[in-house]
Order: C-alpha cells, then structure tokens, then sequence
C-alpha cells in the first residue's frame, strides 16, 4: 500500500513585532539596550505603567491587578519592599542610609508615606503628652484638627483615582531628554539627589509664596492658627499639579528610582518639625531645618513674613537672603485669618478671590499680575507688595474658636475616626473594588469632611447636612457595600439620629447672634439671645 507522501510547508521567518518597549529611547526590535534595561519596571515603557501602579495608583479592577502583580509581590518580582518597623520610623526623620533605601527600578520603592500613617498617629499623641506635661494644655484645638486631617485626607484622594504627575513627568523627561545617567546604586547620586530635591523644594515653595496663583494652593497649610502635628498634615489638593516642574531638571541626569525615595523622605522630615514642644537644637539650627526656623516660616509676624523657605536644610535660606531666627514670640496663621474649618471652602475661596480680584482690576497688564505677582501686590505697589500694610499683631490674638456643644465636640470627633478608617481601608483594599465602590466612598469621604466643617462652625445648614450624611451612608451600608470591612459602623449611623437631633435643635433652630433678637423655636423671639439655655450652650 503506497502511501502518499505529505509535502511540508515551508515555514517562513516570523514577522518581527515591535513590543511597547521597542519604542523607548535606545531600544531595537523590541529589545532594550543595556541603558533602558535598568531604568526599566516589569510593567510599562521604562517604568511608566510601574509608576502609575506603585505612584498615585490609578485604579484598576481587581483582575488586571491581579495579572500584573503575578505570583509573587517581593523584591525579586520587582514589587515594593516593604521597610522595617524601624526603617520606617528612620525615614521620618531622613536617617537611612543609602544601601538601605537605594532601588534598581521604580515599582521597587515603597510607599514611605502610606507606611507612616501609625507613626503620624503615634507621634501626634506623643506630642499631646509631652504639651500636657510641659505646659498643662494641649497643642490644639479639636475643631482644628479635624480640619487640619480634612484638608490632608482631601489631599490624597486624587492620588487613589489618578497617577502621580510628579514622578509621571519626570520619567517622561528621563525617557525622552535625559543627557546622562548616574549610577542608581552610587551613595554619591544618593547624596546629590538629597540635595537637588531639596533646593528644587526651596524654589517651589519660595515661588508659591511669591507668585499669587501658587499662594492660592499653598496658603492652606498655613491657614491653620495652631502650630502642631496636625498642622503638618493641612495640604492643599492643587499643589501637587504646580511643584511637579521644579523637579524635572533633575531628571536630565538621576535615575527616577532615586528621586522618588528623597521625594517622599523630604515629605516626610517636614512631618516633626510643626510643632512647639521641640526648643532649639544647638549646632544643627545651622544645617538643618528645624521647628524653630519652621515656626518662623509659619507665623504672621511682619519679620515671619516670606521666610524660611527650605525643606529639610536652611543652607538655602542662608545663602539666599530668606532666613530669619526665631525672635518674637510667633503668631501663627494668615495675616488675613479665614476663619473657616469648611475643608472645601478652604481649597477653593483662594482661587475665587483670584478670579474676583482680575475682574475687577482694570488694565491687562494689571490683570496678569493679579496671577504673577505676589498675594500683596496691588497696582502702583511692588511686586512682593508693601511691607508697612503687613497687619501688625500683639500676640493677645484670639484664635477664630465657634462655640459649640460639647457633645458636639464628641460626635464630630468620633464620626470622624470613623471616616479615617474608612478612608485607610480604602487605601488598603483599592484593588479589590469596582470602580464604582471607589468612587461612591470618595464621594462619602468628601460628603463627610465638607459636614464636619460646617459642625464645627455650628453653622445654620450643618444639621441638615448631617441628616443628609447619616441617612445616604445607612443607605449604602444597607446594600452592603460598606458592610463587608465596617461590621460596626452600621451600629454608630443608626444611633446618630439622636445625635443629630440635637445638633438640628442647636444648628438650626437657633439663628441668633449675642445681643440680637433670638429666633430659638424654644423661645420667644424677642428675648436676648444670652439669656435663652439653648444659646448660652
């Protein structure tokens, strides 16, 4: 039986497919020379896509996640390293050294800052004790710093939906631009990135104080009139999307890796020094930036004015005609108080004084240096303004502090620490959400911060709200979206009808003044307002 040969089909050569990474600078035919294999994550174009999972964690569903994590998430599958309990109290402090936080690629970094949430909590609490024993009364008020943590959890949200656009740019730039590389793993590049990333903070911070449309986002971390710990975390949303600039020189020459270890510990060194339990530090007041030279930069005082601009070194300072030692004592806040603790009105009413301010100045000219000058300018005047219209303070100044209720007080106080659990679990199970679910407890998260404010200024529409709140969240947690990780906060809505009953009763029914007529519903409108029990509360 003959069986018929079968011709075999000549294969030819397979197409040659040019992957995503063939198009990074110096790579062929899909391979990457030596130079890009290093700068290289194991997601993305040179790390682009590593950056935008490990740094502002655009979100994702959970399989995609899944997918590009791979089996394993330690170092040797290019994950984040986690640090050590005491690395990471170190790094609050910029005391590592370079072998122990030095990274091939940027995936590989940790999230310093996430990481330092307990000992924000610890070091706050440390700091209470320690006013209470030196000088029998705390560093703040709690109506401050509910709106202090408001305004820094406010801060963080855009970076759970959106990439980081400070390291985003600057890989962009390194990609693209870069003249030459330095060796990531080099204690040389190390130390010169500590001091580029901080002269590049000096620059910034000096222009936000100098340039209006940046004072417009800056001026939040100083609107508080305390100085403590909590003041540390009072950031401004917008910031971020104008400091993002001053770091991309850098990025000619030093590996993105580098940079975003010094970005997060020159964050994270501006944590301790807010505060006013620490006293002078001897020779290192020469060197470093410390609470002394930082409350300096914080007070209203005339000579506090536009000073003390550095982030983790004052030689900047020293050498640019911007330091000023402690003297006086220091006043703090602005030297036109807000006095607001609306973490939104907060953000915002800087940019609608912007907008208001260029159209009502005649002359075009004028009306760019509304944006360009400084916060003081005015036409005929100079550019930083007049120092002799700096108000002058007494240091009897009384902090802007509404009256209200002490149970009041305990209500916002422990709702709050509800929503920043709910917030750090947000943080922690991201991934494993729906996008939806992401969005409707960033929506809660921004409900919840915008009431409390308006509580804690027992305004006219706060128990409204409130209501509102209360009645949207049992709401969701009855259909169970909240339910899974917050077993016990069904408990705390469900008994906050009572609560906000009252706070109706003060908040609303109470639209009085001391000294004018009282519209109390308790009483008659024609009795004083300090006489009637519900108002003198």
């Amino acid at each position: 039986m003959t069986h018929a040969k079968k011709k075999k089909k000549k294969k030819g050569p397979k197409p040659k497919q040019t992957s995503k990474t063939a198009r990074c600078r110096g790579s062929r035919n899909g391979e990457l020379s030596p130079r890009n294999r290093r700068s290289l994550g194991p997601t993305g174009c040179c790390g682009e896509a590593a950056a935008g999972r490990r740094w502002g964690r655009g979100w994702r569903s959970p399989g995609a996640e899944r997918a590009q994590r791979g089996p394993a998430m330690g170092a040797e599958a290019g994950g984040p390293r986690d640090p050590a309990a005491g690395q990471q109290l170190r790094a609050l402090f910029y005391a590592l050294a370079p072998a122990e936080s030095s990274f091939r690629t940027v995936e590989e970094v940790p999230d310093y800052v996430e990481k330092s949430i307990p000992f924000f909590i610890t070091f706050i609490g440390l700091e209470f004790a320690v006013s209470w024993i030196q000088k029998r009364k705390l560093p703040g008020r709690i109506n401050d710093g509910i709106s202090s943590l408001s305004l820094g959890i406010l801060s963080r949200l855009p970076d759970i939906l959106f990439r980081s656009i400070e390291l985003i740019s600057y890989i962009y730039v390194w990609n693209n631009y870069r003249l030459f590389e330095l060796p990531w793993d080099s204690p040389w590049t190390w130390y010169l990135t500590l001091l580029g990333v901080d002269f590049a903070y000096y620059c910034f911070h000096r222009m936000s104080h100098e340039v209006n449309i940046l004072w417009a986002a800056h001026q939040v971390h100083h609107s508080s009139e305390d100085y403590n710990l909590f003041t540390a975390l009072r950031q401004s949303v917008l910031q971020k999307y104008t400091s993002w600039m001053f770091n991309l020189p850098m990025a000619l020459f030093i590996p993105p890796s580098v940079f975003a270890v010094h970005l997060q510990f020159n964050l994270l060194y501006q944590f301790w020094i807010h505060t006013e339990v620490i006293n002078k530090l001897g020779p290192l007041e020469w060197i470093l930036n410390t609470p002394s030279h930082h409350r300096v930069h914080h007070g209203r005082n005339p000579y506090c004015i536009d000073k003390n601009y550095g982030g983790t070194l004052i030689i900047w300072d020293r050498i640019f005609g911007t330091f000023e030692a402690e003297d006086a004592k220091v006043v703090y806040g602005l030297t036109h108080p807000v006095n607001s603790f609306d973490p939104i009105m907060l953000q915002l009413r800087p940019l609608a004084h912007i907008w208001n301010t260029f159209w009502a100045t005649p002359g075009f000219c004028n009306k760019l240096s509304v944006i360009f000058k400084g916060p003081g300018w005015g036409p005929g005047k100079p550019r930083l303004g007049l120092p002799e219209e700096i108000p002058v303070v007494t240091g009897n100044e009384v902090p802007f502090n509404p009256r209200v209720p002490a149970y009041l007080n305990c209500y916002a106080l422990v709702h709050f620490a509800v929503i920043v659990d709910l917030y750090i679990e947000l943080l922690a199970s991201m991934t494993m959400l729906s996008q939806g679910t992401v969005l409707m407890r960033i929506g809660f998260i921004i409900l919840s911060l915008a009431s409390f404010g308006l509580l804690m200024e027992n305004k006219s529409k706060a128990g409204i709200l409130e209501i509102i709140r209360c009645l949207v969240f049992i709401g969701v947690y009855k259909l169970g979206y909240f339910r899974s990780h917050f077993s016990f906060l069904g408990y705390a809505y469900e008994a906050s009808p009572f609560c906000v009953k009252s706070s109706f009763r003060v908040t609303l029914d109470c639209h009085c003044e001391p000294g004018r007529s009282c519209t109390c519903a308790v009483g008659s409108s024609e009795d004083p307002c300090q006489t009637h029990p519900p108002c003198r509360q």
